[in-house]
């Protein structure tokens, strides 16, 4: 958007369908429409707080290894002249991402939300030719996203998806403003009406984008966002500034809390000013790492992408930052799994964490098209006890000594007999050992044939060794489980005591 002195006041700036983006004194003008070109952004949000270099105060230094890269994985095809900011989730043996561009013929002029997915995160994506579809674009009217969606961030939990989003409905200063939709199949969106985030308007500095740029998680009952607001009294002098809310409801209506420097404080009970500024950045991403029981933040440096990390209360520091060289860089996005969590190492879960991000790049053949980079995270004690080891692999299945698969749900291990089974409620099933899951609490056992029970407006659940009914939700698992299935009426399904819902183990 444009500012009210005319200056360009944000990492991307749209008017008359161009943009403009900057990285230090690397300049990028790409010609967006009507032939016309972009110039720089004279406020890019970049900055160099910390570039990597080792603040007092942070923990110790991270072993790290395999580092990655593979360019051009992913863009809008020749029609899109820009693509940057993805949110890029992990589900299974699929990679879904969804970023900012722009294509022609689709909704009002102005930045639209992209879609497509992959086998992997290196890609192919689309499909059919398709290298992407638009999954948002601006709302048209007098609504706050008439015009703009951008910078999306999605989150599944309970098998919702939720994307919340940048929208602006023109170039009016202080005009962006955080929106949320929701989705069951993450393709088709139903937007959740006004804004849930705007500007705090507490400073009247020159970058005057507003609040934007969110990413969310969900970690212990709580909805979390990261936001830039450059209207922030604790934002820097250009602007940068990462912000935290909390909510147990993803519209963030209720029980909403800020970060300020003393913890999380009710919202309504805030003075202005005394939200915390995180880090001094703009267009970060960020993930929860089970491994690390530590929040990983990516942020944009001079030198590349930089994760740093934070503990559980967002006090602390318990890890010097890493740093992803490469390529230019612009809107860092993380790959993690549906609720927003770093994804387990297929390969040594408890002792590697994978730290992968997906950003624009610019090459000669290649303008802004999205490009991986990463590297592991090495010598962590994600399983030094049962209830570590439990939380780092909710919702995988893992070998058992048994050679059967102890699938990982809230409370303890279910054990499943068939592995066809397990691969098709888990996260994925992982050809290791974790002997620390031996001695978590055991659930029940979900034995062949176990009893199907079924009944209209109820999901299909088969009844385990211990008694309870539950819930698999898809009618394939009575056929892989060679389950009968009865048909009952919904009061008496409703009787049964219930188990956890396995069909919510992907998020």
């Amino acid at each position: 958007m444009i500012g009210a002195d005319g200056r360009r006041s944000a990492r991307r700036s749209v008017q008359g369908g161009m943009i403009a983006v900057a990285l230090g004194t690397l300049l990028l003008a790409v010609g967006c429409g009507g032939g016309e070109e972009a110039e720089a952004a004279a406020a890019s949000p970049q900055h160099d707080q910390h570039d990597g270099v080792h603040v007092p105060g942070q923990g110790p230094r991270l072993s790290v290894d395999r580092p990655r890269d593979t360019l051009n994985i992913a863009g809008g095809g020749t029609a899109a002249p820009y693509n940057y900011a993805p949110s890029v989730m992990t589900d299974g043996a699929t990679t879904r991402m969804w970023w900012c561009s722009q294509l022609p013929d689709t909704g009002p002029p102005g930045d639209d939300i992209l879609y497509a997915q992959a086998p992997g995160i290196d890609g192919p994506y689309g499909s059919n030719g398709v290298a992407a579809t638009a999954a948002l674009s601006g709302s048209g009217g007098t609504a706050f996203d008439a015009k703009h969606t951008c910078d999306p961030s999605v989150v599944r939990v309970g098998g919702t998806y939720y994307m919340y989003y940048t929208g602006a409905a023109g170039d009016k200063a202080h005009g962006n403003a955080i929106g949320m939709a929701k989705s069951t199949d993450g393709m088709t969106w139903q937007r959740n009406g006004g804004p849930i985030v705007r500007p705090s308007l507490g400073n009247d500095g020159q970058n005057t984008y507003g609040a934007g740029q969110p990413s969310a998680l969900y970690l212990d009952g709580w909805f979390y966002l990261l936001y830039t607001d450059t209207s922030s009294r604790s934002a820097g002098d250009n602007g940068a500034g990462q912000f935290v809310l909390r909510a147990k409801d993803p519209t963030f209506t209720e029980q909403v809390q800020m970060l300020t420097g003393s913890g999380f404080t009710d919202k309504g009970m805030l003075a202005p000013g005394n939200e915390k500024n995180l880090v001094d950045a703009f267009s970060a991403d960020w993930m929860f790492s089970d491994a690390l029981d530590a929040f990983a933040l990516a942020h944009e440096t001079k030198h590349g992408t930089e994760i740093t990390f934070f503990d559980r209360d967002l006090r602390s520091q318990p890890y010097q930052p890493v740093l992803l060289t490469g390529p230019w860089q612009e809107g860092p996005g993380l790959a993690r799994r549906g609720d927003g969590h770093a994804p387990v190492s297929t390969t040594d879960p408890c002792s590697r964490v994978p730290l992968d991000v997906v950003r624009a790049t610019v090459t000669p053949n290649a303008p802004s098209n999205l490009s991986h980079f990463g590297l592991d995270v090495t010598g962590v004690h994600g399983c030094a006890s049962p209830g570590r080891a439990l939380g780092l692999l909710r919702g995988y299945g893992v070998l058992s000594p048994q050679r059967t698969v102890y699938l990982v749900v809230d409370g303890g291990i279910v054990r499943v007999e068939r592995r066809s089974v397990a691969e098709a409620l888990a996260l994925g099933v992982l050809d290791t050992r974790v002997s620390a899951l031996d001695g978590a609490p055991m659930l029940a056992d979900l034995a062949p044939a176990a009893p199907g029970i079924t009944a209209t407006g109820r999901p299909l659940g088969l009844m385990l060794s211990d008694g309870k009914l539950w819930p698999v939700g898809k009618d394939e698992l009575a056929r892989l489980n060679s389950s009968p299935v009865q048909t009952v009426s919904p009061d008496r399904w409703d009787v049964y005591p219930s188990g956890s819902d396995l069909s919510r183990l992907r998020g």
